[in-house]
């Protein structure tokens, strides 16, 4: 399933973000995520085996949710992204060889920038979906003022610091999307917790239309 597919199905636009999750518990976790509404996973590549809990969640939910890889800072990274089973490819920062070669590989991309120079330079590289990291640092007000100069087509999907408290505000501002880390899971939470705090977070996010 690609991004494009899950939203088309109805997924709300939400990343989660499972750092440091191991294969033996991938399936659970993101089961649980799935069933809570969440159909957009990424496992970040400094993951203890990236490449293994990618593999088990694109076998098992392949076809229920997008299953990507975060924290991709090479073209060859990007490769073991797609050999695994990856459908979107996450990284911190904007290089254009990582989304060419993401791109080239039919995978969707997520480049993380902070300033109008970065989101124009990923912009340039083909990417269209565009992460605003860190995406609290300065605050909904930067987001209404990139909003202001970038073209139309591009989507600012926030992560970091932005979770149940914000959203909101993050979406009156002007963004597509949101990517939760941290304060969704953290490496040994069960997948019943994880689903529990996914619900909120689904809940918080369809409350903040409400607002629009």
């Amino acid at each position: 399933m690609t991004i494009d597919e899950a939203l088309a199905a109805g997924a709300p636009p939400i990343v989660a973000i499972l750092r440091g999750i191991e294969p033996h518990e991938a399936e659970a976790v993101a089961s649980a995520l799935v069933d809570a509404g969440i159909r957009l996973i990424e496992v970040p590549f400094n993951s203890p085996d990236p490449d293994g809990a990618i593999a088990a969640m694109a076998k098992a939910l392949g076809g229920r949710a997008a299953i990507g890889g975060g924290t991709v800072t090479s073209p060859a990274l990007a490769e073991r992204l797609a050999a695994a089973g990856g459908r979107f490819m996450v990284s911190p920062n904007v290089d254009p060889a990582v989304i060419a070669r993401s791109l080239a590989l039919g995978m969707d991309v997520l480049p993380g920038f902070l300033t109008p120079t970065e989101a124009f330079a990923a912009f340039a590289a083909g990417a269209r979906r565009l992460k605003l990291f860190p995406g609290a640092a300065l605050g909904s007000g930067h987001v209404r003022a990139l909003r202001d100069v970038l073209p139309r087509e591009v989507e600012i999907w926030a992560v970091g610091g932005v979770g149940p408290a914000n959203v909101a505000e993050f979406r009156a501002a002007g963004v597509t999307g949101i990517g939760v880390g941290g304060s969704l899971y953290r490496p040994g939470d069960g997948a019943n917790a994880v689903g529990q705090r996914a619900a909120a977070l689904v809940a918080a996010w369809q409350a903040g239309a409400q607002t629009l």
